[in-house]
């Protein structure tokens, strides 16, 4: 039953190729939302009021499943590769026609309206149609929400079709298995089947934003968070998911713009969602308050567990997943930044997880060493992002963001030097992995050590201290920081074996040098010379 007063776009749907003869549920409110997923036992909710589900068969992305269609507006721009996939334009053709049938076969469907980029200059107009309430429901999290005054005319340029009922024949689809999510530039769609993973979703047009915005409007797209301190300053975190972007960025003593996906104009930083998709995995109120009390009516929470007999959250339950989820709307945070546009940045922050328990936890980078790290974009896989992925693994992801950048990387990686250079931002690598040995061996370095070293470098109490160079990668490491023990500071004193230390950054080193003889052709003198020695 429709109990919103927003009109249905019906001949729009008809258009696109959407029958009208199913039960269309248009814009519905989040607590409708909610009501209806409960009412067709597909969650529950748990004890502060947050609407829990699982995703099912798949708790995370599946990058080998991503495909880019190739056609004239593709073939020679998308940077080929094995997260570009290219698919030929008639099984885009024939999966859309398929889903469009499968979904004109239920008795009901979801449609929202919604929108990407808080800057109206670079707004882009979505419309999402999904076959359940509560992935519409992450849609409505996620994405920018326009005001009703704002629907009466609201011209989709964008669909994002997802079902994840439907499955694909791979034998005449075209596809690797079964699931899929498929992007097609010339015809403005994001088909996505097979997967309930709601973060399909939001990383299709978080891809889409990564081609459009470089290649036609000479901004760069980037995967980080941002905040915003009490004079302006702006800081930006790159980083892969689990490296600590949503949780560093939550500050209670500065605005966050948004936590994982931005872009950069001539003179600002502007967020492209509406909301966060935190990690909930050893969620506690004490670390990470902000996240912890979003949790509250209209979030969702992913493939969590409860304790026993209640439905008070296991943040520690894995049972499922380590990828357990939480969406909720930007303005769940306290401190949230509205509109979430900022000025130009004075730091950045590079994050890794290093599992070899090497790097630095803070150092300070030259503009050769910081496009060195950005294109070398090292970190580890952390549990549950990906299928397959069960414990921490070595990677080297261009940009810090590989799986979601049609472009080549050296496309931003020098529209990020140039910036750099013309805005002279301090820019700094925070290692949030391990200390004293590597993974299975030595510590994760503690949150709070990292928020102490985060906030001197914000308030420039880094700016006057000693630095001592790392004689492997060259990076600058101070001697010390308020809030964090000395011997911290420099990672080889925190090894009972120097020399087992000294191997394995020379064996780390190694790994970065062959890793980046793929872009050596195309970088500056500047850059090579960053490279660290071996």
């Amino acid at each position: 039953m429709m109990t919103t007063s927003i009109a249905i776009p019906k001949k729009q749907l008809q258009q696109f190729g959407l029958s009208v003869n199913n039960n269309i549920h248009y814009q519905l409110a989040p607590s409708e939302l909610v009501e209806q997923t409960l009412l067709r036992g597909q969650g529950v909710l748990n004890d502060t009021g947050a609407l829990c589900i699982q995703t099912g068969e798949f708790t995370g992305r599946s990058p080998r499943d991503k495909f880019i269609v190739k056609d004239a507006v593709t073939a020679d721009t998308v940077d080929w590769n094995n997260f570009n996939i290219p698919m030929e334009e008639k099984y885009f053709l024939q999966l859309r026609a398929k889903m469009m049938d499968y979904l004109a076969k239920k008795e009901e469907v979801w449609v929202r309206d919604v929108y990407a980029c808080a800057d109206p200059a670079y707004r882009l107009n979505i419309r999402v149609v999904n076959e359940n309430p509560w992935s519409n429901l992450f849609a409505y999290n996620m994405f920018l929400r326009p005001g009703e005054e704002e629907l009466a005319g609201f011209d989709p340029e964008w669909h994002i079709i997802q079902a994840p009922g439907f499955h694909a024949d791979p034998a005449v689809d075209g596809t690797r298995q079964h699931n899929f999510a498929m992007l097609s530039f010339t015809h403005k769609t994001i088909l996505i089947g097979g997967t309930g993973y709601t973060g399909e979703m939001k990383k299709g047009i978080f891809s889409v934003l990564n081609y459009l915005l470089p290649h036609t409007r000479n901004v760069l797209s980037m995967h980080c968070s941002a905040n915003m301190g009490p004079k302006g300053d702006v800081a930006v975190f790159f980083g892969l998911s689990g490296t600590g972007k949503t949780t560093l960025s939550a500050d209670p003593n500065r605005k966050l713009i948004g936590d994982d996906e931005h872009g950069w104009t001539e003179n600002s930083v502007f967020n492209f969602e509406g909301g966060c998709y935190a990690k909930t995995i050893d969620l506690s109120e004490e670390k990470e308050p902000e996240i912890f009390h979003a949790i509250r009516p209209g979030a969702l929470m992913e493939n969590i567990g409860f304790c026993p007999g209640s439905r008070q959250v296991d943040f520690s339950n894995k049972s499922i997943t380590e990828n357990t989820r939480v969406s909720y709307p930007l303005h769940y945070i306290s401190n949230a930044l509205e509109p979430s546009i900022g000025g130009l940045p004075k730091n950045i922050f590079f994050l890794t997880c290093d599992a070899c328990g090497v790097l630095p936890p803070i150092s300070k980078l030259t503009p050769g060493q910081a496009m060195y790290q950005f294109i070398s974009g090292y970190t580890a896989k952390v549990a549950g992002t990906e299928a397959g992925v069960t414990e921490p693994k070595s990677t080297f992801s261009a940009c810090f963001g590989a799986p979601f950048l049609p472009l080549h990387p050296g496309k931003y990686a020098g529209m990020l030097g140039e910036k750099m250079k013309k805005n002279d931002v301090k820019v700094w690598l925070i290692n949030t992995g391990w200390t004293g040995g590597p993974y299975g061996i030595g510590n994760r370095i503690k949150l709070s050590y990292t928020r102490a070293m985060i906030t001197a470098a914000l308030e420039g109490k880094l700016d006057e201290v000693v630095y001592e160079s790392h004689p492997v990668f060259g990076m600058l490491m101070p001697t010390e920081c308020a809030g964090v023990p000395k011997e911290l500071l420099n990672p080889r004193n925190t090894w009972s074996m120097p020399d087992a230390y000294d191997a394995r950054a020379k064996a780390l080193a190694a790994e970065f040098v062959k890793n980046f003889e793929k872009y050596a052709s195309g970088v500056t003198d500047e850059i090579i010379q960053a490279a660290p020695g071996i």
